[in-house]
């Protein structure tokens, strides 16, 4: 049986560029300690969750409306043995337009067969089913704090 990257989907009456621009906001989702950019592909950056959790991205993908895809070049887990476990595993945010705009998102690498797997799936629900959610419903999201 071949490992079960974390994925979640979720449905919006927004459109797939609304979906696909709230995405590319990560300060405003998932969290304001994010230094560099997040526009264009190659663009890097990196956030912080205290000193439990740093990471840098770089964009690898970008198709407007339709997906956004990260690649992990680095990280830091302080919670876990093998500190460095999301180090190349990839980000896929894939939005396909129906009578609702849905959202897949995969976090490839990210599999139960990893330390990690349990404390990150639930902190990427919380900012993909919650944050990111709450910003394209309501227009604020939840992302962590400075």
């Amino acid at each position: 049986m071949m490992p079960q990257d974390f994925t979640t989907t979720l449905l919006f009456s927004n459109t797939p560029q609304e979906v696909y621009e709230a995405i590319n906001n990560v300060r405003s989702w998932w969290t304001e300690n994010l230094e560099g950019g997040t526009h264009e592909v190659n663009d890097e950056f990196t956030v912080t969750f205290g000193d439990m959790h740093m990471s840098t991205q770089r964009i690898t993908d970008l198709k407007p409306n339709k997906r956004v895809e990260w690649l992990v070049t680095y990280s830091k887990l302080n919670f876990v043995e093998l500190k460095d476990e999301w180090t190349n595993t990839t980000i896929v945010f894939e939005i396909t337009e129906g009578p609702q705009t849905e959202l897949r998102f995969t976090h490839r690498g990210l599999i139960p067969q990893i330390q990690c797997y349990g404390g990150c799936s639930k902190g990427w629900a919380q900012y993909i089913n919650g944050s990111l959610h709450k910003l394209l419903t309501t227009g604020t999201g939840a992302p962590g704090k400075k």
